[in-house]
């Protein structure tokens, strides 16, 4: 059986979040220690919180929601590259990559994954993302979704926030937030799985790779 690779961070209160924005909570509602008949929770989070997908309704005013992101996109073969050194990511780095014509998914591990290994940072603002440059490059290219090892695939601040609107308004999917770390690069086969919420602008997902 191919090897699989859970590349999901676990939502918990402790994650690093985006400034500003509430954490994660998962509450009791009832307990069997407390003599409940069963355990049940209640979930409350920011849907980009986590490993998380975007639809093009994150910054394109009249895009699709969540329920309308095509599951043909989030399921298939990728390619993960891994630029160790990089503090942003920028078109000359990706023609590096020398992908195969056809290459529809493209994931990112950069020096971001060692991140996740001390939650007690906080939100980290010198993550590594895509210029607008490489943005372009992306939807030039035809890849349909790209993924990365942070809460963003664009820099902070990004005046006008021109990566999410270059990517998300080409609709090539993003996968934001996830875990890489120890993940080689290569060919895998991509299965991400984000909730189906009607008209929403993200969704938190289950993202593994499965080795060829």
């Amino acid at each position: 059986m191919a090897k699989i690779h859970d590349v999901t961070l676990t939502l918990s209160a402790d994650l690093p979040i985006w400034p500003n924005h509430e954490p994660p909570e998962i509450r009791p509602l009832r307990s069997m220690d407390a003599g409940g008949c069963n355990n049940m929770s209640h979930l409350s989070l920011n849907v980009h919180c986590g490993t998380h997908v975007d639809a093009p309704k994150h910054f394109v005013a009249d895009g699709y929601g969540m329920d309308h992101v095509p599951t043909d996109v989030l399921i298939g073969p990728c390619v993960l590259a891994h630029f160790p050194e990089a503090d942003e990511i920028t078109p000359d780095m990706l023609d590096g990559l020398g992908l195969a014509p056809g290459t529809e998914r493209l994931l990112l591990r950069t020096r971001n994954s060692g991140f996740w290994s001390d939650f007690g940072q906080g939100f980290r603002p010198d993550y590594v993302a895509l210029t607008p440059e490489a943005g372009r490059w992306v939807v030039e290219r035809g890849i349909r979704l790209v993924g990365i090892d942070y809460l963003s695939v664009e820099r902070f601040r990004e005046p006008g926030n021109a990566t999410h609107r270059t990517l998300l308004g080409a609709e090539v999917v993003l996968v934001e937030g996830l875990d890489l770390r120890g993940i080689a690069p290569g060919p895998y086969e991509l299965i991400c799985l984000p909730l189906k919420l009607k008209d929403c602008d993200g969704a938190p997902a289950r993202v593994v790779l499965r080795e060829p």
